[in-house]
């Protein structure tokens, strides 16, 4: 449970950061099956924190353009 608190408070880079290492660890291999699928899941988790953050960003920023054309003068 605390792991789901720390990542839902993970902020992008972090959590990308973080992602890049795993997947750099599962590339590497040798490790054993259950170390492997134990990074595998931390990093479906992680990336579900970066696509969060992204859906987050792309939200605001069709608000901006949203206020952006609403603002603008017509004709």
């Amino acid at each position: 449970m605390t792991q789901n608190n720390t990542d839902a408070a993970l902020g992008y880079e972090a959590a990308r950061e973080e992602l890049v290492e795993v997947v750099r660890k599962l590339e590497a291999g040798g490790l054993s099956l259950e170390d492997s699928l134990a990074l595998w899941e931390r990093g479906e988790t992680l990336a579900k924190v970066c696509e969060k953050h992204l859906a987050g960003a792309r939200e605001r920023v069709e608000q901006a353009l949203a206020t952006v054309d609403n603002a603008e003068p017509n004709g």
